[in-house]
């Protein structure tokens, strides 16, 4: 291609160019591609294959010039990309210049952010501490406690016997709002334990007295942040047939109990909970870890980067926060929070990508990478949330889109370059409590880290923690993530279609406790007040 090529922009990390692309190369491309086409059109009076050239232009003619100057805009672009050495931050944006007609030169007007270059990365002589827990047999103990505490015996309970909280209750339901039934509003044989607060507000406690082979009629408002909207806010009325009461009775620590659960024996339920607590730890460790690990790369490294990755981050930070900020007490308040630490937050995400451009250098630069076979694994682990053809159309996406697929590859990554870099800083263990690991995490919440943060920072790369002033909910959350691999942009598009397949409605507010016997299946049509999204962190 022959594009003429003009810079009319470059500051810092943004670059902009114009770019004319001949009219010619535009008419080379719908020629070729009526040569393709050529032997598949179909003409009524002609032989297949000797349709003339000018008919088919007649017939395709707009969206063939359509595809011509769309596949030489993006050949241009890719092209400038390559001659200039530009790796941009962002998708460039590409806009076609007003006045554009066919068999003219196109002008296309290209605006983007460089990535900047990383300069090479100091990670000599970096010092850890390690601080190891060991599991504690009294949370052990109190742990096995609380699970045979929410494993009760239920058995059914005289015929006289009246409902009453901590009971568990089988009934069949139909409910109505204004006298109509509404869609996921039946079910039969659900089993709720009074008391839990399962239900929508209000339902549980006017079960409370019910006898088996007793009717009632339940009166109640769905919330407003109910997810069915047409259901959002209104009263409704649900007949209720109690087939059913059963009393519960308190499990005992004991073999029996053990057993119940699928193990040989006391001691080894103890080992699984202990394993478990063990590896709790461990990750608090490892986390521990990692925040002194990013605060000497963050104090070590001060480079630009691009505006845009810092926006689309801080707007990802605002947004989670806003989220959580409307299901605190008060709502306004968190919110007017966030807003007067604005600053604060956009210190963070400008520390967020730098940290993901220098882990990503760092990485590329020591042979660190993502195995397909480790990128297999993460495909079928993300994609086991979803069900049939939304499994299949997740798949199919991350296969087909570099970006979703380097969003599932960004932790793995990032985990596998701080294990490289664990593996060469100096470390020295030393044992805690958990309330000491715990306390040491909570200093750092809320402070960023980096050249000019006034921090104590010892010239081995050992970053000393101070106590950080005390900081709302929303605050800590967003400094608890601040360490995460941002260089790659959020998945957008078909995954979200993919998992936006309506739940069906219930009376539940969440999923059955495991205090309860499981609904059976008919009971999974009713409507939630609240439906659970799979567990991810972001």
């Amino acid at each position: 291609m022959s594009t003429k090529t003009v810079e009319t922009e470059k500051e810092g990390l943004k670059r902009a160019f114009m770019l004319t692309i001949p009219a010619k190369d535009i008419e080379a491309r719908v020629e070729q591609e009526v040569k393709r086409l050529a032997p598949q059109v179909r003409m009524p009076g002609f032989r297949p294959g000797k349709v003339p050239p000018n008919l088919i232009r007649k017939m395709h003619g707009d969206s063939l010039r359509g595809e011509a100057l769309q596949g030489a805009v993006q050949d241009s672009v890719q092209q400038l990309l390559s001659d200039q050495k530009i790796r941009p931050a962002l998708q460039p944006q590409v806009e076609l210049t007003e006045g554009y007609e066919h068999g003219k030169d196109a002008e296309v007007k290209v605006s983007l952010e460089a990535l900047p270059d990383v300069p090479k990365p100091d990670i000599d002589n970096i010092e850890l501490d390690r601080l190891t827990v060991e599991a504690d047999e009294k949370a052990v103990d109190e742990q096995l406690k609380q699970l045979a505490g929410q494993s009760k015996r239920w058995e059914d309970a005289p015929k006289k016997h009246a409902a009453a909280i901590g009971d568990l209750v089988v009934m069949d339901f139909e409910g109505a709002v204004n006298g109509t039934p509404f869609e996921g509003g039946k079910g039969e044989d659900m089993q709720v334990e009074l008391g839990t607060g399962g239900l929508i507000p209000g339902f549980e406690e006017q079960l409370v007295g019910a006898k088996a082979g007793e009717s009632r009629e339940v009166k109640v408002a769905f919330p407003d942040d109910y997810p069915a909207e047409k259901l959002k806010g209104k009263a409704a009325t649900f007949a209720v047939t109690v087939k059913g009461v059963k009393t519960g009775s308190e499990q005992k620590v004991a073999e029996d109990f053990a057993k119940s659960l699928g193990m040989a024996d006391l001691d080894q339920l103890k080992g699984l909970i202990r394993g478990q607590q063990e590896q709790e730890l461990n990750g608090l460790t490892r986390t521990h870890m990692k925040r002194q690990l990013l605060d000497a790369l963050a104090a070590r490294h001060d480079f630009p980067v691009p505006d845009t990755m810092v926006e689309a981050e801080y707007q990802n930070i605002i947004q989670q926060l806003q989220h959580e900020a409307s299901h605190e007490e008060d709502p306004k308040a968190a919110l007017a929070e966030i807003e007067s630490e604005a600053d604060e937050y956009r210190k963070i995400a400008v520390r967020r990508v730098r940290l993901g451009l220098l882990l990503s250098e760092i990485g590329a630069g020591n042979g660190v990478d993502v195995t397909e076979q480790e990128m297999s694994r993460l495909i079928m682990q993300a994609a086991s949330q979803y069900q049939g053809k939304d499994r299949e159309t997740f798949v199919r996406y991350v296969q087909q889109e570099p970006m979703a697929a380097a969003q599932l590859r960004a932790p793995l990554y990032e985990d596998k370059v701080v294990d490289f870099l664990f593996a060469r800083s100096k470390i020295t263990d030393r044992k805690a409590t958990r309330a000491e690991l715990e306390a040491d995490l909570e200093s750092e919440e809320g402070h960023v880290h980096g050249p000019g943060c006034r921090h104590d920072h010892d010239h081995g790369g050992k970053a000393k923690a101070k106590k950080a002033p005390a900081k709302g909910k929303a605050k800590a959350a967003a400094a608890k993530d601040e360490d995460k691999l941002v260089a790659e942009a959020p998945v957008k598009g078909p995954v979200e279609k993919a998992s936006a397949k309506p739940k069906p409605a219930k009376p539940v507010k969440d999923a059955p406790s495991a205090k309860a016997p499981a609904a059976k299946a008919k009971a999974e049509a009713k409507p939630v007040a609240k439906a659970k999204k799979p567990a991810k962190k972001g």
